[in-house]
């Protein structure tokens, strides 16, 4: 997003977090969140109203007005009062708009994780889809297919998770599935689990190791990454068979690689020059 967007983005948030955020258990948080994630969508298939609700000739009572005209009957007042703040800003290109939409719907998904306590574990079962996807080819072939029907794609993943995953898990993931998102299906499921781990005000340190740790080991890794990072770091734990021995540590775009599989690349390279 270039500045005016960002800045309204910015505004927004704070705005849902000393109102919506506030609130105790979550409350109204998914109603906005699925409120929200509908104007997306209704976005994505018109964008001439895109245009529309971002005019800079046009006046941020207008925009209201417009939104009121068409959604007031459809949206209950806690979304449409937060999307009616969206369009009384300034956005610099339609699709930030959209991009803001949906960037506050997932938020208000993670509020709503929060208040029911279960953030912690919507943020690693996303983690693990990811890691899944990434490993299993012909399920992300299949659910990235443009030719699959989106009733046979929810089908496959209420298989996978269906009663294996919190419901707001398996809403993310069904809205990442069906609707268009930047990048590929796995970043943006990595980009949901992260954002649940920063409403923790966390890092989250994505760990490769070849069999399970215990309790005690997470305990001390995680102690370790605090004390080098500042603050309190969540462990998305993969087991990796391929890493062979050892344990490969990446927090944003630092890696501690200390694998059995990095060693002997660099006996590889030693003997190849």
């Amino acid at each position: 997003m270039r500045g005016a967007s960002r800045d309204a983005l910015k505004r927004a948030l704070a705005s849902f977090e000393s109102t919506l955020g506030a609130l105790p258990d979550g409350a109204g948080s998914g109603e906005v969140s699925e409120g929200l994630y509908a104007v997306a969508a209704l976005l994505d298939r018109e964008p001439s109203l895109r245009r529309a609700l971002t005019d800079p000739a046009s006046t941020p009572d207008s925009r209201k007005s417009l939104v009121d005209r068409l959604l007031g009957g459809q949206l209950s007042p806690l979304p449409l009062g937060v999307f009616r703040d969206l369009v009384a800003d300034r956005w610099s290109s339609a699709s930030d708009l959209r991009q803001a939409v949906e960037v506050i719907a997932a938020g208000a998904a993670m509020n709503a994780a929060e208040g029911q306590g279960v953030l912690d574990d919507v943020e690693d079962e996303l983690f693990r889809f990811a890691r899944l996807l990434e490993r299993e080819q012909p399920l992300r072939a299949a659910l990235t297919d443009p030719g699959l029907p989106v009733d046979r794609k929810l089908s496959v993943l209420h298989d996978l998770l269906g009663g294996k995953a919190q419901p707001i898990t398996v809403r993310l993931v069904e809205i990442a599935v069906t609707r268009p998102h930047v990048g590929s299906l796995e970043t943006a499921l990595e980009g949901l689990s992260n954002l649940a781990a920063q409403r923790r005000r966390r890092y989250v340190a994505q760990v490769r190791v070849a069999r399970p740790l215990d309790a005690d080991q997470e305990q001390r890794l995680g102690a370790s990454l605090a004390r080098i990072y500042g603050r309190e770091v969540a462990l998305q734990v993969d087991v990796d068979p391929d890493v062979l021995g050892g344990i490969e540590v990446r927090v944003g775009d630092e890696v501690i690689d200390g694998t059995v599989e990095r060693r002997l690349q660099d006996v590889r390279r030693a003997f190849t020059r």
